[in-house]
């Protein structure tokens, strides 16, 4: 089927009632560092009917490599979309932010094919935009935040273009995971983004994922200064994108290993765990406050707003990499001071040393900021649901670990090909878990009550 949007005519290609244009730029390629520019317009009818080019990044370390999908596609074009209807009108529409900390991740994995949303009669739309160093490096003479401006502007394609695929720009609802949940979370605190949705899903994110701009200009002169040129967007433009990916690589695994502020300066980086040396920054412009801070003062009132994580978030980072079966009793109490924690808190808990230090992590990480996240637009007027997601991986320790609930909630167990989900995984249970979510896209209600600090009412899946 071919249609116009900005930029010229597109073809997709159907299947099963559902319409798939795949790699359509919502934004021309990205010039050095600057903000997204408009599309570049086509002649003819563009194909649209294979995945598009992905953000350049680096592979995953070992031994995530094995347990997370990550399609990458070389071209410049990677400021794309991908959109799957089911023909119509007036539609809901959800807009997809992926995951992998800012600095990996793509709208090409498998199991984000917005078939079964289409199928279910909402058009799903899934989103690139620039990661890492191009994404979320501070320079003196570049905008920051470059990854967030990108979905600003895919979301400003949507409101401008998604009626021709049937949806209806008034009823939009994005949602993300990890890095994309944390999207989520700032845009809606973001003044550059009222209008543009009207409802938020944040899976395993946070409002409060955010840095001053002057912590992670430091991270980034680092970058620069292995590369051997200055810290600035020219700088950096002269090096080759694979250069800047291996240093960017290297030195975020320093920081993971030890986000020391006497070594590195960086103060909110360590605060967030280490994990994430890229990743949004009050600015002044963009940003102006924290987006919890924002949202506890109004800013997403007129949003309905459903947030949640799996149960044993962290498990995924602890357990592969061996750091939990590595931590001991004598050394528990010394991580959690570090982390800022009082080494008692280790005693509310059973378990072995890195069982605990991994539980009490996800708490801090992941539990505790959604929770503050539902309060603060609840305190404000607002409406927010929760969630929890318990199913556990046949993976020995992993349990129901970061990332695990993405195939159940686009109902694509069959393409899970990764160890994380065995070889059986409950289709019943994809069911209720994407049903709640097509439904919270097309009456603002997932079938649960809302959150409360009286009721607290959290649904488990």
């Amino acid at each position: 089927m071919e249609l116009t949007v900005e930029g010229g005519r597109i073809r997709g290609v159907t299947t099963g009632g559902v319409t798939a244009y795949l790699g359509v730029p919502y934004a021309g390629s990205p010039v050095g560092y600057a903000a997204p520019k408009p599309v570049t317009p086509w002649d003819g009818v563009r194909d649209a009917t294979e995945l598009g080019p992905t953000a350049p990044q680096p592979p995953y370390d070992p031994p995530f490599d094995v347990l997370l999908t990550n399609p990458t596609q070389d071209g410049d074009e990677f400021l794309n979309v991908n959109v799957w209807t089911p023909g119509g009108d007036g539609l809901p529409v959800m807009v997809w932010i992926h995951g992998g900390a800012f600095r990996n991740g793509s709208n090409a994995t498998p199991a984000y094919d917005g078939s079964a949303f289409a199928r279910d009669g909402v058009v799903l739309v899934g989103v690139n935009y620039r990661l890492g160093v191009q994404g979320f490096g501070v320079l003196p003479d570049a905008p920051s935040n470059r990854g967030l401006l990108d979905q600003l502007a895919a979301l400003r394609w949507v409101r401008d273009n998604i009626a021709a695929f049937g949806g209806d720009p008034e009823q939009v609802t994005i949602f993300g995971q990890s890095a994309g949940g944390m999207s989520v979370a700032t845009l809606l605190a973001v003044p550059a983004a009222k209008g543009l949705f009207r409802r938020a899903i944040v899976q395993s994110g946070s409002a409060e994922a955010t840095a001053l701009d002057s912590d992670l200009a430091l991270v980034t002169a680092e970058v620069a200064k292995r590369l051997g040129v200055p810290a600035t967007a020219a700088g950096l433009e002269s090096v080759e994108t694979a250069e800047l990916i291996a240093v960017q690589q290297q030195v975020s695994a320093e920081l993971r290993a030890a986000p020391d502020p006497a070594r590195w300066g960086v103060t909110t980086v360590q605060a967030g765990g280490g994990i994430m040396p890229f990743f949004p920054v009050i600015d002044g412009q963009l940003i102006d406050q924290q987006p919890l801070a924002a949202i506890r003062g109004g800013a997403a009132t007129g949003v309905e707003v459903m947030a949640g994580t799996t149960r044993h978030e962290f498990n995924l980072f602890s357990v592969p990499s061996g750091v939990a079966a590595s931590i001991t009793a004598e050394a528990l109490p010394v991580l959690l001071g570090r982390a800022g924690l009082d080494p008692a808190l280790a005693l509310q808990y059973t378990g072995t040393p890195g069982e605990i230090f991994t539980a009490i992590s996800s708490e801090r990480a992941f539990t505790q900021p959604t929770i503050r996240l539902a309060e603060a637009q609840q305190a404000a007027g607002g409406t927010a649901y929760v969630y929890e997601f318990s199913w556990e991986s046949p993976l020995e320790g992993l349990g129901s670990c970061h990332s695990l609930e993405l195939p159940f909630v686009f109902d694509t167990l069959s393409t899970a090909t990764s160890p994380l989900f065995g070889s059986e995984p409950p289709q019943e249970l994809a069911d209720r878990v994407h049903a709640a979510w097509v439904s919270f896209a097309k009456t603002g209600s997932p079938g649960w009550s809302p959150y409360d600090t009286t009721t607290r009412a959290i649904q488990v899946f």
